[in-house]
């Protein structure tokens, strides 16, 4: 299916048994309550959903699974985060014969590749497959930043859309806005400057408290398009000490107990991650309790999907 990036696309957390198997129940349950709340589309595999841990028949399972549960309504985009050439070439012809509509790139892993080598690498899985791809910049985590001039030469591939923006730097929406106009859509990256970069121009949100507040995170999104900021705000600084456990490197942890705390998932994860102990479990489990205490009412966002509010988002700025 066209993959639009636009919207929003929650990096689902992979969930796991108390054995260490895919929970496929859990993964159901949580992505019934993404599509009820209006997502518009899923990423599977990211950080989020610990990549480097998962084989590629768990891979080839979450995708085929997910695409039939979403029947096809959204797209589901699987994340490609590998150390060779040839084997993201590999990842992508798989995705590709899975059933996924798209993929979302990072640099390669490990090695801290020269500019022109990451410009290779994402050009040679570009040449070697149809779909769709989102760059995923995060120089922050992942030590390359896949800078304007990088991205001016990945234009030569029709099938490079779209940008995950995870630098934490906001300006960036504007430069890579004023550079390519709307040559790539943008996604922001970072739950915790998401609306700025949404009023600044971003076309969505890749979401990762999300994955246990779903309707929350489709609402600010779809207010914003709606260019009602003040409730958009509102919202978002409820949201706020929330986002803020996307921005550590225990992000895993914290939002799968958060899934646990709204009864979106367990806490179950692949080793070497263990579940957050003592002072930090019980700090992180309070800031999650407190916002659920005070969830706020979000009046009827829903209604906000109609074509007057589905039109270019760059024109509200």
């Amino acid at each position: 299916m066209t993959v639009k990036w636009q919207g929003i696309y929650p990096a689902l957390t992979t969930k796991f048994t108390e054995d260490d198997r895919l929970d496929l129940s859990f993964f159901e349950k949580n992505l019934d309550a993404q599509l009820k709340a209006g997502i518009d589309g899923l990423i599977l595999a990211g950080s989020l959903g610990e990549a480097s841990s998962l084989a590629e028949e768990e891979k080839c399972e979450l995708v085929k699974h997910a695409v039939q549960l979403v029947e096809s309504e959204k797209p589901v985009i699987l994340n490609i985060a590998e150390q060779t050439t040839s084997s993201a070439v590999k990842q992508a012809k798989d995705a590709q014969s899975w059933g996924a509509s798209g993929i979302m790139m990072l640099p390669p892993m490990r090695y801290n590749a020269t500019d022109e080598e990451t410009v290779a690498y994402f050009s040679a899985v570009a040449d070697a497959t149809d779909l769709p791809i989102m760059i995923y910049n995060n120089p922050i985590d992942y030590k390359i930043d896949v800078n304007l001039d990088m991205l001016e030469e990945l234009t030569q591939h029709d099938n490079i859309q779209a940008i995950k923006e995870s630098s934490r730097d906001v300006t960036n929406v504007t430069k890579l806005i004023n550079r390519f106009g709307d040559r790539f859509k943008i996604l922001s990256g970072v739950d915790t400057l998401a609306l700025e970069n949404l009023i600044l121009g971003a076309d969505g949100w890749v979401a990762g408290l999300g994955c246990a507040f779903p309707e929350e995170t489709v609402a600010i999104y779809r207010l914003v398009l709606a260019n009602r900021i003040k409730e958009a705000v509102e919202i978002y600084r409820w949201f706020f000490p929330l986002l803020e456990l996307d921005v550590s490197p225990q992000l895993v942890q914290n939002i799968k107990l958060a899934e646990a705390q709204t009864g979106l998932g367990t806490e179950y994860m692949r080793k070497p991650r263990l579940p957050l102990s003592g002072q930090e479990r019980e700090r992180v489990l309070n800031i999650i309790n407190e916002a659920i205490a005070h969830r706020p009412k979000l009046l009827q966002y829903q209604n906000l999907n109609g074509q007057d509010v589905y039109k270019d988002q760059k024109q509200h700025v």
